[in-house]
């Protein structure tokens, strides 16, 4: 069951063990299917942050929310903190590119604009420096 869970998609270990659990597996023995996985290289935390950063990443996801994400899949802290770099020039290009795609090249044309488009971009998980800086320099163009 385990090794069809993780065909499908990549799993944390929590993740995985969890599932587990769900359908029925005692907590010993899911834990020693997931050692076990791990063991054997089939299932790792390391694989699937990097999977996870990447899929939000391309669906216009920031830092923030994708460490949301990742805290709640069960993701020691150490792993996320080293797999995602909040101040990493990649964000700035994936915001600029969500603001391009989001509202063309045109500036935000009075304040309220601003703060609309500088709502969603916070939704979406950026903070409020990358905005900041994104904003301000697209009504400078």
């Amino acid at each position: 069951m385990a090794l069809r869970m993780l065909t499908r998609r990549e799993h944390s270990c929590a993740e995985l063990r969890a599932k587990l659990q769900e359908k029925g597996c005692a907590d010993e023995v899911a834990g020693a299917v997931v050692s076990q996985l791990a063991a054997e290289r089939l299932v790792s935390d390391e694989r699937f942050v990097e999977a996870l950063i990447a899929a939000r990443r391309r669906r216009g996801y920031g830092p923030v929310r994708i460490r949301h994400e990742l805290r709640e899949k069960g993701i020691p802290a150490e792993h996320i903190e080293s797999a995602l770099d909040m101040g990493a020039r990649h964000w700035l290009a994936d915001l600029e590119q969500l603001c391009s795609r989001r509202y063309g090249s045109r500036p935000a044309a009075n304040y309220s604009e601003r703060a609309r488009r500088a709502r969603f971009l916070q939704s979406r998980g950026f903070t409020t420096e990358q905005i900041a800086k994104i904003l301000s320099s697209r009504a400078e163009d």
